[in-house]
């Protein structure tokens, strides 16, 4: 196995005097996909928000490459290859679905996606594209937030909720477009609820309850016994 591409070590979060995060090891090797489920609460986006830099921590609580990274500014890890399709997608209101795009290839890293890519992946984007990104569906605007993701070009991508409030048939679009996007050697977190959709695409999932790792292993190997007990406490 080779050395892991991010790592989180005995990572602590807070916000203000509320502590969200115990102590939580995982690691992300590189062209892995890793799945983090568990319910509303257990720590998902906390941890997913400190990955990024949106939340800082000791420095050596996330290494990426090696390198400490857990007291970097967001942009400064976004500029190392760690990119997040956050939940809520949060598009820019006042651009248009190109606009959304074309800010996220500002990072300046090298790579194949760009915007024939993105509408490659996504046509119904290039069909809409001087919408304002905020007039799509639900479903078309997480395709825009992972297209604006990818247009970084990262080599981690962190996919927060990315089924969250969709209909079931446009969770299976994305999910479908899921192998393009990792299929070149891509390393990629996803966060859900859903645990049959996690599972499906993960080589390895952690489950998270109450800001701890309360299970960890391959998708393959794990039963729904142990999953059930690690999600709920049982």
């Amino acid at each position: 196995m080779p050395d892991p591409l991010l790592s989180t070590k005995g990572l602590d979060a807070h916000y203000g005097d509320f502590q969200a995060l115990f102590g939580v090891d995982i690691n992300v090797h590189p062209g892995e996909v890793i799945a983090i489920i568990g319910s509303n609460g257990a720590g998902k986006t906390t941890l997913m928000r400190s990955i990024t830099g949106l939340l800082s921590n000791a420095p050596d609580m996330v290494t990426y490459r090696g390198d400490a990274v857990g007291g970097l500014r967001a942009d400064l890890i976004a500029r190392k290859g760690i990119a997040m399709v956050p939940e809520g997608r949060q598009l820019f209101q006042s651009l248009s679905v190109e606009e959304n795009l074309v800010i996220g290839g500002q990072m300046g890293r090298k790579g194949s996606w760009d915007l024939q890519k993105i509408f490659e992946l996504f046509p119904i984007l290039k069909e809409r594209r001087s919408v304002p990104a905020t007039a799509l569906s639900g479903g078309q605007q997480q395709m825009v937030a992972m297209g604006r993701a990818l247009m970084s070009n990262p080599d981690l991508i962190l996919f927060d909720e990315i089924s969250l409030g969709l209909a079931p048939i446009i969770i299976k679009s994305i999910y479908d477009a899921l192998p393009d996007i990792i299929g070149d050697g891509m390393s990629a977190i996803i966060v859900e609820q859903d645990i049959a959709k996690a599972l499906s695409v993960a080589r390895r999932v952690y489950c998270m309850q109450e800001g701890r790792i309360s299970l960890e292993g391959r998708s393959n190997e794990l039963s729904r016994e142990q999953i059930s007990a690690a999600y709920f406490g049982v």
